[in-house]
């Protein structure tokens, strides 16, 4: 299975690079008041994928903030393990006097 998904990705790889290589061409995107900026189209569709990418993540912030807050507030509290008892309950009996050696 791991092979199937590094295959597929190589593929999907490959496939965007070609689409790069092929589409090396000089594209004029037109802006207001005659502004024009010149780049090669692959750049120019990278640039818009990636706004595309942020503005969509940008704007699902405040829902995934919501969603993460109340579902904190729905979570009972947690309790403290009572670790302490169970280290005290496990642990031997301190020695009232140390053994001594041949003294």
């Amino acid at each position: 299975m791991r092979v199937l998904t590094w295959l597929l990705r190589a593929f999907i790889f490959f496939a965007l690079f070609a689409f790069a290589l092929n589409n090396q061409h000089e594209v004029a995107l037109k802006w207001f008041f005659g502004r024009e900026w010149k780049a090669p189209m692959v750049f120019i569709v990278l640039a818009v994928f990636g706004l595309g990418c942020a503005l969509g993540a940008s704007a699902m912030l405040p829902s995934w903030w919501r969603h993460r807050r109340t579902a904190q507030l729905a979570r009972p509290p947690r309790e403290a393990p009572p670790t302490t008892q169970l280290a005290e309950a496990a642990a031997p009996a301190p020695l009232e006097h140390p053994p001594r050696d041949g003294l």
